[in-house]
């Protein structure tokens, strides 16, 4: 009879832990929008690092070259929202995701942008790869798709080169 109950449970630690990782992966960006920008970056600094440095978005004016303002309303859970302004837009974003040190779902409207960006942070043997995976949509992507691909582009490209310059001084 305890052989049984054991499988019992062993299965319901399997079926949760697999519910959970579909959970994880369950917020994505709209793969239906017409921008989608996925990069990536190599960073030779700590999980941890990386992650209080991504999250603190009241610092990110301190550290970010393109963000004039930033504030979080609450803390970095689902349901959070926070205003922040770059490259002259203001942006509310709601955090949609949160799954600690590892990803961050946010998104939001922006002047008729319509916007969801997914950052995931990958531990590896030096450091950690930062991925992020973007999507735009709205009236001003579809009056002008290559033009707001390469804004964006050029976007995430400076925001990861300042979050590794950032946190590989803060680990070192």
């Amino acid at each position: 009879m305890s052989f049984v109950v054991i499988i019992i449970l062993i299965s319901g630690v399997i079926f949760a832990n697999s519910f959970d990782d579909k959970q994880r992966a369950a917020i994505d960006v709209d793969r239906n929008a017409q921008v989608i920008v996925d990069l990536s970056i190599e960073i030779n600094a700590p999980k941890e690092t990386v992650w209080r440095i991504q999250t603190g978005i009241d610092q990110w004016p301190a550290w970010q070259k393109n963000v004039a303002q930033a504030r979080l309303s609450g803390p970095i859970a689902v349901g959070s929202t926070f205003q922040w302004e770059t490259h002259g837009l203001l942006i509310d974003s709601t955090i949609r995701e949160v799954d600690p040190m590892r990803r961050i779902v946010w998104g939001g409207p922006a002047q008729g942008i319509e916007g969801v960006h997914v950052w995931t942070i990958t531990p590896t043997a030096k450091g950690v790869v930062v991925h992020t995976t973007e999507s735009w949509d709205g009236p001003p992507v579809a009056a002008d798709p290559e033009g707001m691909r390469a804004a964006l582009t050029a976007s995430l490209n400076a925001w990861l080169a300042d979050l590794k310059t950032t946190a590989e001084a803060a680990a070192n």
